[in-house]
Parts: C-alpha cells; sequence; structure tokens
C-alpha cells in the first residue's frame, strides 16, 4: 500500500498506460480521478477501481480547472494524455494535426501545472509524471512532431523539477516505448504482422511496453520510495534507446 490514503489524478486513464496506471495506483491504497476526453471510459475505469471517473478536455484550461476543483487536495497529477499523428513526411502533416500534438502533448502539460502547483505549494509536497516517449530521445523518421513534442515533454520536466524542488515538489517522467494502446497503429502507420515485426526488432527485450509497465513504473517514481528522484526521464523500453 505505497499509495495508502494518497489522491492521484490520471489524465488520458480511459484506455492504454493511463488505465495501467490508475489501476497499480488504486491497487496500492490511492484515490484515483481517472480522468478522460471519453467521459463513458473514464466512468468504466473508475469504476473497475472505485475511483473517481471525469469527462475533461485536457488542452481547455476551464476543463483543466473543474478538473481540480473536483479532485480536491490532489497528491498526484501523471499527465498521460497523448496523441500523434500518421507516420507522415514532415512537409505533407496537416495543421491540424500539428495543432492538436500541441494542444494535448505540450499544452495540457502546462495548464496541468498552473492548476495544481499552486495546492502543492500550500502543501510543501506533490508529485508530477509526465509521460513523454522514447521518440523525444531517439525519434524514429516520418513522425517528426510527434517525436518533438516529447522532447518538449523531457525538457519541461527537467526544468519543472528544477523550479520546484524548492517547494517540495517532484517532478518526473516516464519513455514508454510504443504498446500495445489505441495509439499503436497510428505509429506503425498500418498494423499488420510484418510491420509488428519490423518494429519489435528495434527493441532489445523484444516486446511492446504494456500498461503493466507503466504501472510499476509510475508507482515507484510517484511513491515515497523514490523521495531522492527528480528530473529523470527513465526509459520503459526494453532497451531501444541503448
Amino acid at each position: 500500500m505505497r499509495l495508502q490514503d494518497k489522491i492521484a489524478v490520471v489524465t488520458g486513464a480511459g484506455s492504454g498506460f493511463g488505465a495501467g496506471i490508475a489501476r497499480r495506483f488504486a491497487a496500492e491504497g490511492a484515490r484515483v480521478i481517472v480522468a478522460d476526453i471519453n467521459g463513458e471510459a473514464a466512468r468504466a475505469v473508475a469504476a473497475e477501481i472505485g475511483g473517481l471517473g471525469v469527462a475533461c478536455n485536457v488542452a481547455d484550461r476551464a476543463a483543466v480547472e473543474a478538473l481540480r476543483d473536483q479532485a480536491g487536495a490532489v497528491d498526484i497529477v501523471v499527465n498521460n494524455a497523448g496523441v500523434t499523428h500518421l507516420p507522415t513526411a514532415t512537409e505533407d502533416v496537416p495543421e491540424a494535426d500539428f495543432d492538436r500534438i500541441f494542444a494535448v502533448n505540450m499544452k495540457a502539460i502546462y495548464l496541468t501545472t498552473q492548476a495544481f502547483v499552486p495546492g502543492f505549494k500550500a502543501r510543501k509536497s506533490g508529485v508530477i509524471l509526465n509521460i513523454a516517449s522514447t521518440a523525444g530521445v531517439s525519434p524514429r523518421p516520418r513522425l517528426s512532431w510527434y517525436n518533438a513534442s516529447k522532447g518538449w515533454v523531457i525538457t519541461a520536466t527537467k526544468a519543472l523539477a528544477v523550479e520546484l524542488a524548492p517547494a517540495g515538489i517532484r517532478v518526473n517522467a516516464l519513455n514508454p516505448v510504443a504498446g500495445e494502446t489505441p495509439l499503436l497503429k497510428s505509429f506503425m502507420g498500418e498494423d499488420t504482422p510484418e510491420i509488428r515485426a519490423k518494429f519489435l526488432s528495434t527493441i532489445p527485450l523484444g516486446r511492446f511496453s504494456t500498461a503493466e509497465d507503466m504501472g510499476n513504473a509510475a508507482l515507484f517514481l510517484c511513491s515515497d520510495e523514490a523521495s531522492m528522484i527528480t528530473g529523470v526521464a527513465m526509459e520503459v523500453d526494453g532497451g531501444r534507446c541503448i
């Protein structure tokens, strides 16, 4: 029960990595606010783990502030919500796709930070965990703007860690390799056995990240066991970035 009596907000937690993190946190004693743009999915995961499901567009300030008000005295914020564009030549990526990536992968972290940090400062403690990606460390071709957004997340994590440390707030990131989530097909362009085999050949351990992998890593970084760890961007990638 490493998160006993903690309150955690996990965005994009209606499916995929976010749902895995929410489940792991709940199993360790946390009360989890499951936030997702798909309110029905958020409520389904919340019902499973005894949490609170909230429909939230994390790229909208009013929605994020409403999430904060419903969540109460939060101890942990996990910025997991993310989107990508299909593998495309850089010059052909639609502006609408770029704007969506900017809004969900970057602006949302700005908004949640502004919403939750004042409460953290008042209580002199708090943990922020940002879900970045191996794409921000070792970019794949034809995903340029997604890669760039995750590089931004890693830099923002380190910058926030330095600034917020004196207030007792830790900020870390996780860099997963692609996993069995709704975004997998988007990363690969299409989901065929041949493309999967090619993708997996770049991962030394030979498999995708799972929701359970992410839940375990997130649990450690958000628990008191990691009380001396801030500003790290930890790969959960089966060795892809070596």
